[in-house]
């Protein structure tokens, strides 16, 4: 391709008669942006190319997966939540179940994804209708059917965001230039599913795959195609808020959706195209830019960042990430998400190479003190997966360039393990691609500390949850795998019962410590693995993964240690407390969906506020 695709698609939408939803102020508002016509664009590769990228524009920036997807609307979870106590006006409202219709932050990502879906809606009817398409030389049709494949793949992934966080949506499947009534109703999800993955289908025969288009995985390949459809397919199978009947339920056939997760996902594993890197460290250092590569081409598809801007670029890394000192080396970073305390136990205490990736336990101090890490409470670990020092960026930037991951092997691996399980019990294809991910995670200890692969049907489905839970904590997955599967409630209770057992220093708590002693420590910096860095800590009585798991044997700081809070850190108002307590304002048949900004309730008449909001 002409563009430079490898970390973003930034040329914007900006041709012709192609008409396009406006961003900021009314998803139903329309603009012209210029005089070319709609077939001059698609009569020409180079400007088609533009208008694929256009659509791929509306993946990255502040309302899209640089900040709102990414972390500010998937974190209400018992993995990671953002930060602050409950405000129904401002993020805090989100992470414990009670955000209000009037906060502000709910409109933009609701209006990107249209943008995006207009977008997509347009390069879809005219791309066909195309010359080129129909009768060019053989290699422009192959790159104009891959266009078409591209646009079709990224309004099924604008429309499955859209309805993870909103449920029932408008749905519109042509230009809205074309359409007669710009008012429209929600629309069933399931009707919506049912005709993304119909697009899906055919979006997977015009796609090549990665070895075939040599492209960068912040381009759709025949993988991505796949794993996206096993991904809807889940979810069209799954548990969901029904705005017919006020109650979380699944349909009666839920197992046809299953089959096709499990079609498409032995598809890609049977490819070959993708593995697992060997080093969970550098499944997200290469996201990072800073030279680490993902040598197994275990990123299926990214979301690309690129230009240091609010629009095309991520702040991951700053808004969350370990919190670092504005006067250290590398800048300020605020590590804005933030874990669960029980979290950290859920590892294991070893082997799995999984926790020190994914928790950050402590925050970069100034340059002046040599930055120097020092520990946080459990109450302020950070996610750990997305670190400003990973990258080759400094001072005030609060956009890193860092990459989004959309799909990962990972994810196609224990995808094709839950639906085989839900079709024909833990077969021994099941079974083999749940340890692979196992395997990876404890690496060398795998054979004495990784837990027995379960034999029945139930227990293997409890290993997926909890396996889910451990691999893609702060990815954005969790809050709504536990929706689809109906454990959102029971995961909160225990949450909450965990957290008074960790209060009290019973159960499986028993031997957590009151307080934890450090000597401020050099950071290693990015040269290390995240274990390696974790271990280096200078901790009273050893490393981590004997002091965090030993109970304290004195309350009092020796000379050149610092005392932190550790389990007496819990306190009741983190468990049951009305605007601190975990998941304060949780209404079950309610809070699995977000309200509809009211300010764009108010743009539509046939628009209505529903599940109780």
């Amino acid at each position: 391709m002409k563009k430079n695709i490898i970390k973003s698609f930034i040329i914007p939408l900006a041709f012709g008669g192609l008409v396009t939803i406006s961003s900021c102020e009314n998803y139903l508002e329309v603009e012209n942006p210029s005089t070319l016509s709609q077939n001059a664009i698609f009569n020409s590769i180079g400007y088609t190319e533009s208008a694929i990228t256009g659509v791929y524009n509306m993946l990255p920036g502040d309302n899209g997966y640089g900040s709102r997807l990414s972390h500010l609307l998937p974190n209400g979870s018992d993995d990671f939540r953002m930060s602050g106590d409950h405000d129904p006006i401002q993020r805090g409202g989100i992470a414990h179940f009670g955000v209000s219709p009037g906060y502000t932050e709910l409109q933009g990502p609701f209006n990107q994804l249209y943008i995006g879906i207009e977008r997509a809606n347009i390069c879809i009817k005219y791309i066909p209708l195309s010359p080129l398409y129909t009768s060019g030389t053989a290699a422009e049709q192959a790159t104009m059917r891959r266009f078409l494949g591209e646009a079709l793949t990224l309004r099924a992934q604008y429309y499955h965001e859209l309805i993870r966080n909103w449920g029932d949506v408008p749905a519109h499947f042509e230009p809205s230039a074309d359409m007669p009534d710009l008012y429209l109703p929600k629309t069933n999800q399931d009707e919506i599913y049912d005709r993304l993955l119909a697009d899906l289908k055919q979006a997977s025969e015009l796609v090549p795959w990665r070895s075939e288009s040599g492209s960068p995985t912040t381009r759709v390949t025949k993988g991505a195609v796949k794993g996206l459809r096993a991904r809807i397919a889940l979810a069209r199978g799954g548990y969901a808020l029904r705005r017919d009947s006020k109650v979380v339920e699944r349909r009666s056939n839920y197992k046809e959706f299953y089959q096709i997760a499990r079609d498409e996902t032995r598809d890609v594993i049977q490819s070959r195209q993708h593995g697992l890197n060997p080093s969970f460290d550098n499944v997200f250092k290469s996201l990072h830019g800073a030279g680490v590569t993902d040598v197994a081409n275990e990123h299926v598809w990214q979301v690309g960042a690129f230009g240091g801007n609010a629009r095309t670029d991520t702040k991951l890394g700053f808004g969350n990430g370990p919190r670092i000192a504005e006067a250290s080396t590398y800048g300020r970073a605020n590590g804005l998400v933030e874990a669960v305390p029980t979290y950290f136990y859920a590892f294991d205490s070893i082997g799995d190479s999984r926790r020190d990736v994914t928790l950050a336990y402590f925050q970069v101090d100034t340059k002046a003190n040599n930055d120097n890490k020092l520990l946080t409470t459990p109450l302020l670990i950070r996610d750990g997966k997305f670190r400003k020092y990973w990258t080759n960026v400094a001072g005030t930037n609060q956009t890193l360039g860092i990459n989004w991951p959309l799909i990962r092997y990972a994810d196609i691996l224990l995808m094709f393990a839950e639906a085989e399980n839900e079709l024909n019990g833990p077969t021994p294809e099941a079974k083999a691609a749940l340890e692979e991910v196992r395997k990876r995670a404890f690496f060398d200890e795998w054979e004495t500390r990784m837990p027995a692969t379960p034999s029945s049907k139930d227990e293997f489905f409890k290993a997926i949850v909890n396996e889910r839970y451990l691999e893609f904590g702060g990815e954005g997955f969790r809050k709504y795998d536990l929706i689809r599967w109906n454990l959102l409630e029971t995961r909160i209770l225990q949450v909450r019962a965990d957290l008074r057992a960790m209060m009290t220093g019973t159960g499986r708590y028993a031997n957590v410590p009151q307080y934890v002693f450090f000597r401020p420590t050099p950071l290693l910096g990015r040269n290390v693995t995240a274990r390696q860095e974790m271990l280096s800590f200078d901790l009273l009585g050893g490393n981590v993964n004997k002091v965090m798991y030993t109970p304290s044997t004195t309350t009092v700081a020796p000379d050149g240690y610092t005392r932190v809070s550790w389990r007496i850190a819990v306190t009741e108002a983190h468990i049951t407390g009305p605007t601190r307590g975990f998941a304060s304002q949780f209404k079950k048949n309610q809070s699995e969906l977000l309200p509809i900004f009211n300010g764009i309730i108010a743009q539509n008449y046939r628009l209505t506020q529903d599940y109780g909001y």
